[in-house]
């Protein structure tokens, strides 16, 4: 394993949140891949569990340019650890690959994938035998391994490939009862109408519903786009502006329908309810910590992260569920889910887990357990929201916006006055509660506040808020931009 020099303009090796990702061609070269595909699987093979008797590692991909071919030489360079790869046979959703890690007692996956990043953007997720993202100390045990170098040749040759997609649909099959929820549409008159983004979701739901959910779902941007449309396989409003335009003819015309989106890389979900209004996870959490724990009666408590909506709260407490807030970041949630028994675990920008299923975002499992609130509740996602905004605390609306700051001095400015003075009042509301479990939270009364997060590398600040009304929510949003623009 040989580190080579940087190209031009690369950034070094660091692993982020989930994985390590950059520029196709800049930070990500087959390189740079294949001695960090080489540290991860040696890693995977030094802290198995002693109980774990395997030498085989998954390797799945996605959609992006390359990733099937940067898969293969993965696989060799796996080959070359003396370790068996095993290949997905197409291009499968991230969760697949976790689901076949258990399903088959494998060390872990490497998946070439940049989620939901742009389009010039690729990366490798590692998985562990759990099935879900490893944690940080285990990337840094990479990093490690990177810097002291060493010397692994791949070698070239048949890799062994698997139906990862269709193991995996059939794990989800086995999970829910798909006759029933098909029932309940068709009984209902809710159409289905989804959108991968180009992304390995493509099919998914259709296949998993099968053919007696005929003329129930449709959908689009199902075709392989490297360049995805032009813009990140992120399920944001801006994005999404076909699928919004479809729900609303939809409804003109009479009938009632639900939009599901996934990102690149099928971990991520949002919708879009039958008036064209955007669900992001802050709506859909409550709906499910609902009807998992009301409806279905299933065991556990509810882990959100900071920057979630506070309707979680109220809706799990209503429903007498413990409540966990943790900093941003789904490892946090994953490792909560491995320790204890949890109901759903879940974050505002679009993954959700859940206890029964695996410490892992898996975005069709939970399109389905959305799917299945409604049948039961009788009600469309818009409607439906609403009667559970009204249960517990009133309407409450979301948003949040990146700001670039002017470069890292100024970001270390801001980080100081946060931490030694930060405001008491914001756009003419006192500040009631600082919260500091990630960043600066900074709580205005009952489902207000605005939350100011930095990133973990870049002069740039993340800023989250919750408000009683949509014109709240701009006018916080402005006065924490001249705030942050102004130090």
């Amino acid at each position: 394993m040989v580190s080579s020099p940087l190209p031009l303009d690369a950034s070094p090796i660091r692993f982020g949140t989930d994985g390590w990702r950059g520029i196709l061609g800049v930070d990500i070269t087959i390189d740079r891949l294949l001695p960090v595909a080489v540290a991860a699987a040696q890693e995977l093979a030094h802290q198995a569990p002693k109980s774990l008797n395997s030498r085989t590692v998954v390797i799945g991909y996605d959609r992006r340019f390359l990733a099937p071919e940067l898969a293969e030489a993965v696989a060799a360079a796996v080959r070359g650890c003396d370790l068996e790869p095993l290949l997905t046979d197409t291009a499968v959703p991230t969760p697949a690959c976790s689901w076949a890690v258990v399903e088959r007692q494998a060390l872990g996956a490497l998946v070439i994938t940049a989620s939901h990043n742009p389009p010039e953007w690729l990366g490798l997720k590692i998985k562990g035998p759990f099935g879900g993202s490893v944690e940080g100390s285990f990337t840094a045990a990479v990093e490690q391994r990177l810097a002291a170098g060493g010397i692994t040749v791949p070698v070239k040759g048949d890799c062994k490939r698997f139906e990862c997609r269709e193991e995996h649909l059939a794990g989800l099959r086995s999970k829910l009862d798909l006759k029933s929820l098909t029932r309940g549409l068709r009984s209902m008159g809710l159409r289905v109408i989804v959108d991968p983004m180009h992304g390995s979701a493509a099919g998914c739901v259709a296949d998993l519903l099968g053919p007696e959910a005929k003329g129930l779902t449709t959908e689009i941007r199902t075709n392989r786009d490297p360049l995805f449309g032009g813009c990140a396989p992120e399920p944001l409003a801006p994005h999404l502006k076909d699928l919004i335009a479809a729900l609303k003819a939809s409804t003109a015309a009479g009938q009632a329908a639900v939009g599901l989106v996934f990102d690149g890389d099928g971990d991520r979900i949002a919708a879009v309810d039958e008036n064209g209004r955007f669900c992001s996870t802050q709506q859909l959490m409550p709906l499910l910590i609902d009807h998992l724990a009301r409806a279905r009666n299933l065991p556990g408590s509810v882990v959100k992260t900071v920057s979630g909506s506070d309707l979680m709260r109220l809706v799990a407490e209503d429903l007498g569920r413990e409540v966990l807030e943790l900093p941003v970041g789904f490892k946090y949630i994953a490792a909560e889910m491995l320790a204890g028994e949890v109901l759903i675990g879940g974050e505002e920008s679009g993954g959700v887990g859940f206890g029964m299923h695996l410490p892992e975002r898996d975005a069709l499992f939970a399109a389905m357990l959305v799917l299945e609130a409604l049948v039961e509740g009788g009600l469309p996602l818009g409607a439906r929201m609403n009667s559970l905004q009204q249960r517990c605390g009133g309407e409450a609306h979301y948003d949040r916006l990146d700001l670039r700051l002017a470069d890292m001095d100024t970001r270390r400015r801001l980080e100081a006055l946060l931490a030694d003075k930060p405001p008491k009042d914001v756009a003419g509301s006192a500040v009631l509660e600082v919260v500091t479990t990630d960043g600066v939270k900074l709580r205005l009364g009952p489902s207000h506040w605005l939350m100011l997060r930095f990133s973990g590398t870049e002069p740039l600040l993340r800023v989250y808020c919750e408000a009683p009304s949509q014109s709240r929510v701009v006018e916080v949003l402005s006065w924490a931009r001249n705030f942050a623009t102004t130090v």
